[in-house]
Protein backbone atom coordinates (compact mmCIF):
# COMPACT_ATOMS: atom_id res chain seq x y z
CA UNK A 1 0.00 0.00 0.00
CA UNK A 2 1.69 3.10 -0.84
CA UNK A 3 2.33 4.88 1.97
CA UNK A 4 1.99 8.88 3.56
CA UNK A 5 5.18 10.50 1.02
CA UNK A 6 3.89 8.59 -1.98
CA UNK A 7 0.10 10.40 -1.48
CA UNK A 8 1.99 14.14 -0.74
CA UNK A 9 4.33 13.48 -3.70
CA UNK A 10 0.89 12.44 -6.22
CA UNK A 11 -1.20 15.65 -4.72
CA UNK A 12 2.04 17.78 -6.22
CA UNK A 13 2.68 16.18 -9.30
CA UNK A 14 -1.60 16.35 -10.08
CA UNK A 15 -1.63 19.86 -9.26
CA UNK A 16 1.76 21.13 -11.35
CA UNK A 17 0.73 18.97 -14.59
CA UNK A 18 -2.88 19.71 -14.73
CA UNK A 19 -3.68 22.61 -12.44
CA UNK A 20 -4.26 25.93 -14.37
CA UNK A 21 -6.09 25.02 -17.34
CA UNK A 22 -9.54 22.91 -18.04
CA UNK A 23 -9.36 19.05 -17.11
CA UNK A 24 -11.33 16.23 -19.35
CA UNK A 25 -12.52 13.63 -16.82
CA UNK A 26 -13.94 10.48 -18.26
CA UNK A 27 -14.47 6.73 -16.67
CA UNK A 28 -13.52 4.31 -19.22
CA UNK A 29 -14.71 1.35 -16.46
CA UNK A 30 -17.72 3.37 -16.50
CA UNK A 31 -17.86 3.17 -12.50
CA UNK A 32 -17.69 6.90 -12.17
CA UNK A 33 -18.93 8.21 -15.28
CA UNK A 34 -21.48 10.52 -13.30
CA UNK A 35 -19.07 12.08 -10.89
CA UNK A 36 -16.81 12.18 -14.11
CA UNK A 37 -18.89 13.80 -16.37
CA UNK A 38 -19.79 16.83 -13.08
CA UNK A 39 -15.53 17.49 -13.30
CA UNK A 40 -15.16 17.67 -17.00
CA UNK A 41 -14.15 21.05 -18.15
CA UNK A 42 -13.41 21.90 -14.72
CA UNK A 43 -10.11 23.41 -13.39
CA UNK A 44 -8.50 22.31 -10.30
CA UNK A 45 -8.07 24.42 -7.65
CA UNK A 46 -5.93 23.11 -5.46
CA UNK A 47 -4.79 19.42 -4.16
CA UNK A 48 -4.03 17.92 -0.62
CA UNK A 49 -2.95 14.21 0.77
CA UNK A 50 -3.65 13.89 4.42
CA UNK A 51 -1.55 10.37 5.21
CA UNK A 52 -3.16 7.89 3.11
CA UNK A 53 -6.02 9.96 1.90
CA UNK A 54 -5.86 12.11 -1.44
CA UNK A 55 -7.95 15.00 -2.26
CA UNK A 56 -8.48 17.01 -5.49
CA UNK A 57 -10.00 20.01 -4.84
CA UNK A 58 -12.24 21.87 -8.17
CA UNK A 59 -12.98 24.86 -9.32
CA UNK A 60 -17.07 23.91 -9.12
CA UNK A 61 -16.57 23.40 -5.44
CA UNK A 62 -16.68 19.37 -6.02
CA UNK A 63 -13.83 17.30 -4.13
CA UNK A 64 -12.55 14.19 -5.36
CA UNK A 65 -11.38 12.06 -2.39
CA UNK A 66 -9.36 8.83 -3.41
CA UNK A 67 -7.60 6.11 -1.24
CA UNK A 68 -5.37 3.86 -3.47
CA UNK A 69 -5.75 0.70 -0.86
CA UNK A 70 -3.46 -1.79 -1.47
CA UNK A 71 -3.51 -1.94 -5.25
CA UNK A 72 -4.68 1.32 -6.51
CA UNK A 73 -2.71 3.38 -8.89
CA UNK A 74 -2.59 7.03 -10.34
CA UNK A 75 -0.19 7.25 -12.99
CA UNK A 76 0.61 9.64 -15.42
CA UNK A 77 1.71 9.15 -19.07
CA UNK A 78 1.92 11.88 -22.50
CA UNK A 79 -1.25 12.48 -23.77
CA UNK A 80 -2.87 10.55 -25.80
CA UNK A 81 -1.97 8.40 -23.19
CA UNK A 82 -2.33 4.25 -22.90
CA UNK A 83 -5.46 2.47 -24.66
CA UNK A 84 -9.15 3.71 -22.64
CA UNK A 85 -9.08 0.45 -21.53
CA UNK A 86 -11.97 -0.81 -18.96
CA UNK A 87 -9.62 -0.97 -15.74
CA UNK A 88 -8.82 2.78 -15.53
CA UNK A 89 -11.78 4.25 -13.04
CA UNK A 90 -10.90 8.01 -14.06
CA UNK A 91 -8.82 9.51 -16.86
CA UNK A 92 -8.15 13.34 -16.46
CA UNK A 93 -6.44 14.76 -19.65
CA UNK A 94 -5.18 18.63 -19.37
CA UNK A 95 -2.25 20.84 -19.03
CA UNK A 96 -0.85 23.23 -16.62
CA UNK A 97 0.77 25.29 -19.62
CA UNK A 98 0.53 25.72 -23.17
CA UNK A 99 1.33 22.81 -25.15
CA UNK A 100 1.98 20.28 -22.34
CA UNK A 101 -0.80 17.86 -22.27
CA UNK A 102 -0.68 15.21 -19.30
CA UNK A 103 -3.15 12.05 -19.19
CA UNK A 104 -3.17 10.97 -15.48
CA UNK A 105 -5.28 7.22 -15.57
CA UNK A 106 -6.54 6.05 -11.89
CA UNK A 107 -7.11 2.20 -11.20
CA UNK A 108 -8.17 -0.11 -8.71
CA UNK A 109 -8.59 2.39 -6.00
CA UNK A 110 -10.27 1.91 -2.47
CA UNK A 111 -12.20 4.45 -2.91
CA UNK A 112 -13.23 7.17 -5.68
CA UNK A 113 -15.64 9.42 -4.84
CA UNK A 114 -17.00 13.28 -5.14
CA UNK A 115 -17.25 14.40 -1.79
CA UNK A 116 -18.50 17.86 -0.03
CA UNK A 117 -16.50 19.66 2.43
CA UNK A 118 -18.39 18.87 4.91
CA UNK A 119 -17.59 15.12 4.44
CA UNK A 120 -13.80 15.56 3.83
CA UNK A 121 -13.85 17.13 7.46
CA UNK A 122 -15.38 13.87 8.44
CA UNK A 123 -13.05 11.98 6.92
CA UNK A 124 -9.82 13.75 8.14
CA UNK A 125 -11.31 14.13 11.96
CA UNK A 126 -10.65 10.40 11.69
CA UNK A 127 -7.01 11.10 10.86
CA UNK A 128 -4.15 11.33 13.09
CA UNK A 129 -1.37 14.35 13.02
CA UNK A 130 0.20 13.67 9.65
CA UNK A 131 4.01 14.72 9.66
CA UNK A 132 3.97 16.32 5.68
CA UNK A 133 1.12 18.46 6.66
CA UNK A 134 1.28 21.93 8.06
CA UNK A 135 1.08 22.70 11.64
CA UNK A 136 0.13 19.30 12.52
CA UNK A 137 -1.38 17.90 16.25
CA UNK A 138 1.47 16.66 17.37
CA UNK A 139 0.22 16.60 20.93
CA UNK A 140 -2.78 14.54 20.35
CA UNK A 141 -0.76 12.15 18.43
CA UNK A 142 1.50 11.93 21.39
CA UNK A 143 -1.17 11.64 24.08
CA UNK A 144 -3.23 8.60 21.63
CA UNK A 145 0.13 7.15 21.32
CA UNK A 146 1.27 6.43 24.89
CA UNK A 147 -2.02 5.79 26.13
CA UNK A 148 -2.56 2.43 24.25
CA UNK A 149 -1.23 -0.93 25.53
CA UNK A 150 -0.51 -1.92 22.36
CA UNK A 151 2.97 -3.07 20.77
CA UNK A 152 4.52 -0.14 19.27
CA UNK A 153 4.58 -1.68 15.86
CA UNK A 154 0.77 -1.62 15.83
CA UNK A 155 -0.10 1.63 17.49
CA UNK A 156 2.83 2.97 14.60
CA UNK A 157 0.37 1.72 11.92
CA UNK A 158 -2.98 3.39 13.41
CA UNK A 159 -3.83 5.83 11.10
CA UNK A 160 -5.86 7.37 14.09
CA UNK A 161 -2.40 8.20 15.68
CA UNK A 162 -0.40 9.12 13.07
CA UNK A 163 -1.72 9.23 9.65
CA UNK A 164 0.87 8.54 6.78
CA UNK A 165 2.82 5.28 8.03
CA UNK A 166 2.87 1.88 6.48
CA UNK A 167 4.79 -1.31 6.90
CA UNK A 168 7.97 0.01 5.41
CA UNK A 169 8.28 2.84 7.45
CA UNK A 170 7.16 1.88 10.84
CA UNK A 171 9.72 -1.27 10.47
CA UNK A 172 12.47 1.10 9.48
CA UNK A 173 11.53 3.63 12.18
CA UNK A 174 11.37 1.38 14.99
CA UNK A 175 15.10 -0.23 13.78
CA UNK A 176 16.95 3.01 13.65
CA UNK A 177 15.20 4.22 17.13
CA UNK A 178 16.40 0.22 18.47
CA UNK A 179 12.85 0.04 19.66
CA UNK A 180 11.56 -3.84 19.53
CA UNK A 181 8.10 -3.92 17.58
CA UNK A 182 6.43 -5.90 20.69
CA UNK A 183 7.09 -3.32 23.02
CA UNK A 184 3.58 -1.85 24.55
CA UNK A 185 3.66 1.51 23.37
CA UNK A 186 2.70 2.89 27.14
CA UNK A 187 6.20 2.04 27.95
CA UNK A 188 7.48 4.40 26.32
CA UNK A 189 8.87 7.77 27.51
CA UNK A 190 7.85 11.59 26.00
CA UNK A 191 11.26 11.86 24.61
CA UNK A 192 11.17 8.26 23.10
CA UNK A 193 7.96 9.43 20.79
CA UNK A 194 8.82 12.68 20.06
CA UNK A 195 12.26 11.38 18.41
CA UNK A 196 10.32 8.97 16.64
CA UNK A 197 8.03 12.06 15.44
CA UNK A 198 11.24 13.71 14.46
CA UNK A 199 12.34 10.79 12.39
CA UNK A 200 9.30 10.39 10.72
CA UNK A 201 8.93 14.20 9.64
CA UNK A 202 12.80 13.77 7.68
CA UNK A 203 12.29 10.65 6.73
CA UNK A 204 9.08 11.26 4.89
CA UNK A 205 10.24 14.44 3.82
CA UNK A 206 13.04 12.47 1.94
CA UNK A 207 10.19 10.25 0.34
CA UNK A 208 8.63 12.89 -0.92
CA UNK A 209 12.10 14.52 -2.59
CA UNK A 210 13.13 11.00 -3.90
CA UNK A 211 10.16 9.25 -4.79
CA UNK A 212 11.45 6.56 -2.68
CA UNK A 213 11.49 5.03 0.61
CA UNK A 214 15.13 5.58 1.76
CA UNK A 215 15.81 5.03 5.28
CA UNK A 216 19.35 4.47 5.80
CA UNK A 217 22.10 6.94 6.38
CA UNK A 218 24.76 7.90 3.29
CA UNK A 219 27.47 7.46 5.58
CA UNK A 220 27.06 4.13 6.11
CA UNK A 221 25.97 2.97 2.18
CA UNK A 222 28.77 5.12 0.80
CA UNK A 223 26.61 6.92 -1.63
CA UNK A 224 24.44 10.09 -0.92
CA UNK A 225 20.73 9.87 -0.79
CA UNK A 226 19.98 10.82 -4.42
CA UNK A 227 22.67 7.95 -6.06
CA UNK A 228 21.62 5.02 -3.85
CA UNK A 229 20.63 2.32 -5.36
CA UNK A 230 17.06 0.34 -4.70
CA UNK A 231 19.12 -2.23 -2.58
CA UNK A 232 20.86 0.49 -0.46
CA UNK A 233 17.81 1.99 0.73
CA UNK A 234 16.58 -0.06 4.15
CA UNK A 235 17.91 -1.59 6.88
CA UNK A 236 15.38 -4.54 7.82
CA UNK A 237 12.18 -4.58 6.05
CA UNK A 238 12.12 -7.63 3.59
CA UNK A 239 16.14 -7.93 4.39
CA UNK A 240 18.05 -11.03 4.68
CA UNK A 241 20.64 -10.19 7.48
CA UNK A 242 21.21 -6.92 9.69
CA UNK A 243 22.60 -4.16 7.63
CA UNK A 244 24.66 -2.89 10.58
CA UNK A 245 25.10 -6.05 13.03
CA UNK A 246 24.98 -9.18 9.88
CA UNK A 247 22.17 -10.65 12.78
CA UNK A 248 19.64 -12.58 10.77
CA UNK A 249 16.22 -10.71 10.42
CA UNK A 250 13.42 -11.69 12.40
CA UNK A 251 9.62 -11.14 11.84
CA UNK A 252 7.43 -10.46 14.66
CA UNK A 253 3.36 -11.07 13.99
CA UNK A 254 2.31 -7.78 15.18
CA UNK A 255 -1.79 -6.91 14.83
CA UNK A 256 -1.51 -9.45 12.20
CA UNK A 257 1.05 -7.88 10.08
CA UNK A 258 4.31 -8.75 9.65
CA UNK A 259 7.03 -6.30 11.02
CA UNK A 260 10.92 -6.89 10.26
CA UNK A 261 12.96 -6.13 13.13
CA UNK A 262 17.14 -7.46 13.81
CA UNK A 263 16.65 -8.74 17.56
CA UNK A 264 20.42 -7.75 18.50
CA UNK A 265 19.96 -3.81 17.26
CA UNK A 266 16.16 -3.66 18.76
CA UNK A 267 16.46 -6.24 21.71
CA UNK A 268 13.41 -6.85 24.01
Amino acid sequence: MPEGHTIHRLARDLKRSLGGAPVAASSPQGRFADSASLLDGQRIARTEAWGKDLFVHWEGSEILHVHLGLIGKFRPSPAPGPPARDTIRLRLEGGASEGATDVWDLTGPMTCRLITPKERREVTARLGADPLRRSPDVNAARTRFLATRRGVAAALLDQRIIAGIGNVYRAELLFRAGIHPEVPANELSEDDFDSLWADTVDLLRIGVRYGAIITTEPAEIGRSLGRMRSDDRLYVYKQQRCRRCGTDIAIADVAGRNCYFCPTCQPR
